[in-house]
């Protein structure tokens, strides 16, 4: 009996682990994003950094490799819950990206649920809190969720989204 996988999702997440002296100044990045004056986020050493390490990081553990395509920052209100988000155009796919960055710069309590389709079993989610410093790489083409349940503080949450070479 032989087995082949045909598709795969991949959901990647985890922490950034820069080396000492090198760690990612999440303050800058959530003064970069509130100071935006458009949806697209302004170049940064900060920024650069980051998404250096996501790129290598991706590349190197999962042979995944990854192209820039945009990037940019949202703010989260106290209790406030995003519509469903998707970030392909599902009448212009080869335009489109093929993976999704979030990335938490202030969260807490912060959480997010990622639709996915499991063969005959649609709709299926996977619910994950995103917290300070940590990643979540999944296909842009699942359609996703963001929820801040504090009663008081905003949440800072940077997305990139990548092409796949």
């Amino acid at each position: 009996m032989k087995k082949v996988v045909l598709s795969e999702q991949a959901f990647i997440a985890g922490y950034v682990k820069m080396p000492k002296g090198f760690e990612i100044d999440l303050d800058k990045l959530s003064i970069d994003i509130s100071q935006s004056t458009n949806s697209e986020l302004p170049f940064s050493r900060t920024w650069d950094m980051l998404n250096t390490y996501v790129i290598e990081h991706t590349n190197l553990e999962h042979q995944i490799r990854l192209v820039n395509k945009n990037c940019w920052g949202d703010i989260y209100k106290p209790n406030q819950q995003t519509s469903p988000l998707l970030n392909i155009d599902p009448v212009d796919l080869k335009n489109s990206p093929d993976y999704t960055l979030l990335y938490g710069i202030k969260t807490d309590n912060c959480f997010l649920r990622i639709y996915y389709d499991d063969n005959r079993r649609a709709g299926r989610s996977w619910d994950i809190q995103l917290t300070d410093n940590m990643f979540i790489i999944f296909p842009s083409t699942n359609m996703y969720y963001i929820k801040n349940e504090q009663k008081e503080n905003s949440n800072v949450v940077l997305t990139i989204t990548y092409d796949y070479l």
